[in-house]
C-alpha cells in the first residue's frame, strides 16, 4: 500500500508541475493585460457582434473576461451590469461552453488534443447556442435579479500592485490545482491497484459504446465530467498514458467534455445570477451527447470509406 501511495503522490506532483507551467504564465500575463488598454481594444472589436447574438454591446466585457480569465471573472463582470434575464442566460450558456480558453486549451494540448480543435468547437458551440436562444426564446425581458454575490470593486493602483495581483492569482490557481490533483492521483492509483477502475470501466461501457469511445476512456470522461478540464486534467493525462487511449476515443472524449464538464461546479457557480440552473445543465448535457455521437458516427463512416478505398486500390 505504501508503494501505491508513493506512486500516486509522485504522479500528482508531476502532473501539478506539468500543468503549473501552463497555468502560471497564462494567468499572470492575462491578469496584467486586463488592466491595460488591450482589453478595452478587444472589447471594442467584439461589441458590434453582440447585436447578432441578441446581447447588448456591454455584454462583450464578461465574455472577454470569462474566455481569457475564468468563469469567476466573467460572472463578476455580469454582476456589475444591469441586464435582462434573457441576456444573463445567454451569457451563462455561452460561458459554460467557452471559458478559460488559454489555460484549458493548453491543458488539452498536454493530453494530445489539437488546440485549434478545442477553440473551434468551444467558440462554435457558444456562438450557435447564443443565436439559437436569441431567436427561439421570446421572453426573459424582465430585469435580472442577482443573488448574494457582489462584483469585486477593489483595484490595484500601480503597476507593482497589478503584477502582485497577477502573481497572487497564478500561485493561487496552482495551489488549488495541487490540493485537488495530488490527493486525486493517490486515490486513482489505489483504485487501479485494487482493480476497481476495471469495474468502473465495465459500468461505463454502455455509455462509452453509445458515444463511440473506447471503454478505456471511462476514467477520462468521469474525471472531466466531475472535476472539469483543468482540475481533471491530471487524471486525464495519466489515464491516456496508462490506458493507451486511441486517437478517436481521445478526441471524442474531449469533444464531449467541451460541451459538458465540471457539471456540479460550473452549474452551481451561475446560481448568484438568479437564472434557472436545470435548463442550463440539461442543455449542456444534451448538446454534449448529440455532438459526440454525431462526430463519432461521421468518423466511423469516414474510416470505413477509407478502408474500402484502400482495398479497391489494392485489388
Amino acid at each position: 500500500m505504501l508503494t501505491t501511495l508513493r506512486k500516486g503522490f509522485i504522479n500528482g506532483l508531476s502532473t501539478t508541475w506539468s500543468l503549473g507551467k501552463v497555468i502560471f504564465p497564462v494567468t499572470l500575463i492575462v491578469t496584467v493585460l486586463s488592466y491595460t488598454t488591450v482589453f478595452d481594444t478587444l472589447i471594442h472589436w467584439i461589441a458590434p457582434v453582440m447585436g447578432w447574438l441578441g446581447l447588448p454591446g456591454e455584454a462583450a466585457v464578461p465574455l472577454v473576461f470569462g474566455n481569457l480569465l475564468n468563469l469567476y471573472a466573467g460572472i463578476g463582470a455580469i454582476l456589475s451590469m444591469d441586464l435582462t434575464v434573457k441576456s444573463v442566460f445567454i451569457l451563462a450558456v455561452m460561458m459554460s461552453f467557452s471559458h478559460n480558453l488559454l489555460i484549458e486549451c493548453g491543458v488539452a494540448s498536454r493530453v494530445g488534443v489539437k488546440v485549434w480543435v478545442m477553440i473551434v468547437v468551444r467558440l462554435g458551440l457558444a456562438l450557435l447556442s447564443a443565436v439559437a436562444i436569441g431567436h427561439l426564446w421570446h421572453g426573459g425581458d424582465a430585469q435580472a435579479v442577482y443573488g448574494f454575490l457582489q462584483a469585486q470593486t477593489s483595484q490595484p493602483h500601480s503597476w507593482l500592485g497589478i503584477v502582485e495581483d497577477g502573481f497572487e492569482k497564478a500561485l493561487l490557481g496552482i495551489g488549488q490545482l495541487a490540493i485537488i490533483v495530488i490527493p486525486l492521483m493517490v486515490i486513482i492509483q489505489v483504485l487501479k491497484d485494487l482493480q476497481w477502475m476495471a469495474v468502473f470501466a465495465k459500468w461505463m461501457t454502455p455509455v462509452t459504446r453509445f458515444l463511440g469511445i473506447s471503454p478505456k476512456g471511462s476514467t477520462t470522461l468521469a474525471s472531466g465530467l466531475i472535476l472539469g478540464l483543468t482540475y481533471g486534467a491530471g487524471v486525464m493525462i495519466q489515464a491516456v498514458k496508462d490506458d493507451d487511449l486511441d486517437r478517436r476515443s481521445l478526441y471524442l472524449a474531449f469533444i464531449f467534455l467541451v460541451g459538458c464538464h465540471a457539471v456540479v461546479e460550473d452549474t452551481i457557480i451561475f446560481a448568484p445570477l438568479g437564472i434557472s440552473l436545470w435548463p442550463l445543465l440539461c442543455l449542456r448535457l444534451c448538446v454534449a451527447i448529440f455532438m459526440t455521437w454525431l462526430v463519432g458516427m461521421v468518423w466511423r463512416i469516414a474510416v470505413r470509406k477509407t478502408i474500402e478505398r484502400k482495398r479497391q486500390t489494392t485489388l
